[in-house]
């Protein structure tokens, strides 16, 4: 009976000690884990001292400084993380945290983002960024959730214009032919087969190759991307059309919000909401670096003056655009 006795305190003292143990690794892990820093990766394809860059170190650094060290961004620029499209995927799936990108993929993820790029919508930046930071601008980072993205903010891209290797190029007609490489968006597609040109679609990183070899002819962007890249070299002529002005964006995975607190998804969401004025003013100091360099190179600029015949080669564009989309255009061209 003794013996009996001494075996049943020994279980339950054992018991006690386990379940003691347990309650004091997970009262000590939870503390631990509560300051232990949460680490999240934003991928970018830009290098590292392109504004746009520059942007997303700032925003990582706002969010840093906003929870005392507890969340740490990690900027992975350059493409080290994969080109723009996969990368999109990645984060929709959680695979990675944050990205900077065009908005021209995500129109394959909610299309309603095909009205926020139409050609020749804006009528200048200072109209678009006063879209952007609107109600209409809000509205589109939230119509992102569905696809499992999260829109924290705007960054700007500039207006982009045509470059090419062959001939300058004047008028649409000068473009016949050519093969011009554009992003991986049937929005990009559609414009420049609208101008007569061959549309090209082609991963970012490839198009310094391309150029070079003759895979392509030219292809459209800004003049801090026509500089950095180098592509200013191996494409000489330069056509300031202006064709689009098309911004950028910050998403994050809502997969990799979810799992943060209330509180810390509103300090990233105003760190990114506060980065949007550093990033412009690093991207125009960058404009005036770029053109200087590049006119210097003595590249051919040819800088349109009017663009009517342009803008009358998109209007089967704006026609086609479902009413949804035309009510939408139609608001921001009403924004004063």
């Amino acid at each position: 009976m003794k013996k009996n006795l001494v075996l049943v305190l020994i279980v339950l003292l054992t018991a006690a000690g386990t379940l003691f143990a347990g309650g004091g690794q997970e009262g000590s892990g939870g503390a631990a884990e509560a300051q232990k820093p949460i680490v999240l990766r934003l991928a970018e394809t830009h290098a590292a001292d392109y504004p746009t860059t520059k942007g997303d170190f700032y925003f990582a650094d706002l969010v840093k400084e906003r929870t005392n060290g507890r969340i740490t961004i990690e900027v992975y620029p350059s493409s080290q993380l994969g080109e723009e499209k996969p990368v999109i995927e990645q984060v929709q799936f959680g695979a990675i945290d944050f990205t900077r990108v065009s908005i021209s993929p995500l129109s394959a993820f909610s299309p309603n983002f095909d009205a926020l790029q139409m050609p020749y919508l804006y009528r200048n930046a200072e109209h678009m960024w006063k879209v952007l930071k609107s109600d209409i601008g809000k509205e589109f980072l939230e119509s992102l959730e569905p696809a499992n993205f999260v829109g924290l903010g705007w960054f700007e891209s500039g207006a982009r214009s045509f470059y090419n290797s062959k001939r300058e190029v004047k008028t649409p007609a000068d473009l016949k032919g050519m093969k011009i490489r554009v992003q991986q968006a049937d929005i990009m597609v559609n414009m420049v087969n609208a101008l007569g040109a061959v549309a090209t679609p082609m991963p970012f990183g490839e198009v310094y190759s391309g150029l070079q070899t003759g895979v392509i002819d030219g292809a459209e962007n800004n003049w801090p991307s026509y500089y950095s890249t180098s592509h200013y070299e191996v494409a000489k002529y330069y056509t300031l059309d202006a064709h689009t002005r098309v911004p950028e964006i910050i998403i994050a995975s809502k997969i990799s919000m979810d799992k943060l607190s209330a509180e810390d998804q509103e300090i990233i969401r105003q760190a990114a909401w506060d980065s949007m004025d550093y990033q412009r003013q690093q991207w125009a100091d960058y404009v005036k670096v770029a053109e200087e360099k590049i006119r210097a190179a003595g590249n051919v600029i040819t800088e349109i003056k009017d663009n009517s015949a342009w803008q009358a080669a998109m209007q089967p564009m704006y026609n086609a655009l479902s009413p949804e989309l035309q009510e939408v255009v139609k608001k921001i061209r009403a924004v004063k």
